[in-house]
């Protein structure tokens, strides 16, 4: 019994050892090494016994565990990040998401968005799943996400990956920074241009086209619409020799609300978007347009 109280008399003095040899200067230097809470970096080095190495692996696993748990979570809110080239011809969104609205305004998280953006921005990557491999630092993005988790207990993903590239290429990002647009045009760059591409930006952010024309819908759509307005003309009674036309109908008005080209722009009722870009130069047309929505 006497030898057992020494054995555990010298433990907890040994541990106090431990405890006091983590210094605050120690502390720091991993909370600048992983961007952890001061708390938990002395945590991981007191359990990791000093070495930096087996501290920074040990906040790592606690982020992993939050993030399995996490899995089945919604990450609805959270930031849409654009950036463009000086020439206008490239541009890029990047939509990171979090659970609370309250995460997304962290400066913190902010950072980290714009660091992820940055990244992608300067190596083009061909998808989301190839921007969680780049490298930030001595880290990969998906591990720069996952010790982010761990800090902060809440589900964080990238929700979208968009890239443009064109003559000219305008972003927008809606106020609430949860929707992003790009716009690409076929003209080369001039203020008229840029404002024109804003224009059509915060209209594809506010109406959310399915496509930029009839051409661009999917046929499994077009099937379905002209499907919907034969079952509409029968169940109302009109004759079975002009449900095909009333049909086809009903399809060139869903073209003209959901279609870019054809709706009409939000800003001038009188003439669809298309014809606004006319007036502002003859032959211009948007090439292609991404838009980014969380929530």
């Amino acid at each position: 019994m006497a030898l057992a109280k020494e054995y555990f008399r010298a433990y907890k003095q040994n541990k106090r050892c431990i405890v006091m040899a983590i210094s605050a200067k120690d502390v720091n230097k991993l909370r600048q090494m992983t961007g952890a809470g001061m708390m938990d970096c002395k945590k991981a080095l007191t359990e990791a016994d000093g070495d930096f190495d087996k501290a920074i692996e040990i906040l790592r696993k606690k982020g992993q565990k939050v993030s399995e748990k996490r899995q089945d979570r919604e990450a609805s809110e959270g930031v849409v990040f654009f950036k463009a080239n000086p020439e206008n011809t490239f541009g890029m969104l990047v939509a990171v998401g979090s659970e609370t609205d309250f995460v997304a305004k962290n400066e913190e998280f902010i950072k980290m968005g714009q660091s992820i953006i940055d990244a992608a921005f300067a190596s083009r990557p061909a998808s989301a799943q190839e921007v969680l491999q780049l490298t930030i630092g001595q880290q990969t993005v998906e591990q720069l996400i996952t010790d982010m988790i761990g800090r902060i207990g809440e589900k964080l993903e990238i929700k979208a990956y968009e890239t443009v590239e064109a003559d000219t290429v305008v972003g927008y990002i809606h106020s609430n920074k949860k929707i992003g647009v790009l716009v690409g045009l076929n003209v080369g760059g001039s203020e008229a241009l840029q404002e024109a591409g804003h224009d059509v930006a915060m209209q594809i952010a506010a109406m959310n086209p399915i496509a930029l024309n009839k051409d661009e819908v999917p046929a499994e759509v077009v099937e379905r619409e002209l499907k919907l307005g034969r079952e509409k003309a029968l169940k109302e009674g009109k004759p079975e020799n002009i449900v095909d036309k009333i049909a086809q109908g009903t399809l060139n008005k869903y073209f003209k609300e959901n279609t870019l080209v054809d709706q009409a722009f939000v800003k001038d009722n009188s003439q669809s978007v298309g014809k606004y870009l006319q007036s502002v130069q003859k032959g211009l047309e948007i090439t292609e347009f991404k838009r980014v929505a969380l929530g």
